[in-house]
């Protein structure tokens, strides 16, 4: 257990041995987090919500639509036992691979630190499907320490993509234009 305040309000978040970074925040996390902008009335998906820092962090900025969703029952468990313990409503956890049991669309913005010391499969399907999940306007935010690829596959689905660099991290922040890929334009 360790305490961190987004927005002015400290929040304790409980974690787990088998869940990501349980010692602690990740900064990688952390740095995306820096660069996003939550509004009152945002729609956000936290997005492998892992013990829900993301949706603890979009709370405190007083958003009350959040759907958490993670593949390991166990991050959603602990995700919304931070939520209720923190005194947090308006969230929705669901356990699913990638955007499979994430109810609903129209999403104002979808965080996301994906696993990026693997193949890109994950990530692919987390940028394919989300963009299919944002409203017009809406944005994605991912954050790795991997450039390169994640850059071209969000201007491929996007059309383009703005990169901030801290610490040793690339966080992604790439705005749905139009219903279509960015790719099948032409």
């Amino acid at each position: 257990m360790y305490r961190i305040s987004f927005n002015g309000t400290e929040v304790t978040i409980d974690t787990e041995v088998s869940l990501f970074s349980p010692n602690g925040a990740d900064k990688g996390t952390l740095c995306m987090l820096k660069f996003v902008s939550f509004k009152e009335g945002d729609k956000v998906l936290d997005l492998g919500c892992g013990t829900g820092i993301v949706s603890l962090a979009a709370a405190c900025h007083n958003v009350t639509d959040i759907v958490m969703t993670d593949i390991d029952p166990t991050a959603v468990k602990i995700a919304s036992k931070n939520m209720d313990d923190n005194g947090f409503k308006g969230y929705i956890a669901v356990t699913g691979d990638g955007l499979s049991a994430v109810p609903g669309k129209d999403f104002d913005l979808i965080l996301s630190n994906p696993p990026y010391h693997t193949d890109f499969k994950v990530a692919k399907n987390f940028i394919e499907k989300g963009f299919n999940r944002l409203k017009i306007g809406g944005r994605m935010y991912m954050v790795t320490k991997r450039k390169d690829w994640y850059k071209n596959k969000l201007i491929s689905v996007f059309g383009g993509v703005r990169i901030h660099e801290e610490e040793g991290y690339f966080v992604f922040e790439a705005e749905k234009r139009s219903d279509s890929y960015a790719s099948k334009k032409r």
